[in-house]
């Protein structure tokens, strides 16, 4: 690893249901912990990974408080009290390596190259009450080191979870992957206001009006189309940005942002206005950046 570096400001900036996620097999844990880089912060994770559950996407049913409070991004159920909502919630108020977080120094490393095998295989599309979905077909995967995730979903927030020195970008895509022994890894994509994207427009224009059961998405939408030609990006071991909120997630928040037009931007905002998590304390967590 080289010197530590400050992260430039992004351009044109501007100031997801319960599900409970999967625990890490012993021989992925094992994998971590022989990357030097991160054998250490891994070891941190162990206890609050009891917390998670046994499913597998960080965006699909609600969560409620025995009292019936819905949690949300406002109100009685917003951020600040997510960890008061269900016991299951814990990490939420606890945790030590909660996400998002605002990157400012980083440090430079030869990390692997992310080697994304997607195919235009959108399946349903949903509009799940905290944001819209996106659902894809068996096909899709995501190759990180000797690791191999499955694509399941793409997600987004207004504006962006993630801060990049201190300013947020208008939205933020999740790409959210899993692997056999239930690991997760989040692609996040910072999304900007500029020339519109054919395959966001094609999201917005087909994204359900109001919360429901999943309906057939466009099918000649292309994931790829929503990524930035030039794929470096920064990592950290970080946690789902909704309830359950547990510490399972290797982050992968590529460090270039896409164009979407501010039409579209304007569109999701009529449904979601503000679905984005307050960036939560680093906690001396170190954010690799690839060369």
């Amino acid at each position: 690893m080289g010197r530590k570096d400050r992260v430039g400001e992004p351009i044109n900036s501007t100031r997801d249901g319960h599900c409970d996620s999967p625990r890490l097999s012993p021989r992925l844990r094992a994998h971590r912990r022989s990357n030097s880089s991160w054998g250490n912060m891994m070891n941190r994770r162990h206890a609050l990974k009891a917390l998670a559950g046994l499913a597998l996407c960080p965006v699909c049913k609600p969560a409620f408080a025995a009292e019936g409070v819905h949690w949300s991004y406002e109100g009685a159920g917003a951020p600040a009290k997510w960890g008061d909502l269900d016991a299951a919630n814990k990490a939420c108020a606890v945790g030590l390596q909660q996400s998002p977080i605002d990157i400012e120094a980083t440090i430079k490393s030869q990390l692997p190259t992310l080697k994304l095998n997607w195919g235009k295989s959108a399946d349903t599309i949903v509009n799940n009450g905290h944001t819209i979905q996106l659902n894809f077909a068996e096909g899709s995967t995501l190759t990180l080191g000797d690791v191999k995730y499955k694509l399941l979903q793409v997600h987004f927030h207004r504006p962006s979870e993630h801060m990049i020195g201190g300013k947020n970008f208008p939205m933020e895509a999740h790409f959210v992957h899993r692997n056999d022994a239930g690991g997760l890894a989040v692609v996040g994509v910072l999304m900007a206001e500029g020339k519109p994207n054919a395959a966001f427009g094609k999201i917005v224009k087909t994204m359900p009006a109001a919360e429901g059961p999943a309906v057939k998405a466009d099918a000649s939408i292309d994931p790829l189309a929503m990524l930035p030609t030039r794929l470096s990006y920064f990592r950290y071991p970080g946690s789902l940005t909704t309830p359950p909120c547990s510490e399972v997630v290797e982050w992968l928040l590529l460090t270039t942002p896409i164009q979407v037009s501010a039409a579209d931007v304007a569109a999701f905002a009529k449904l979601y206005p503000m679905n984005a998590r307050p960036v939560q304390k680093d906690n001396r967590r170190y954010v690799l950046r690839s060369t």
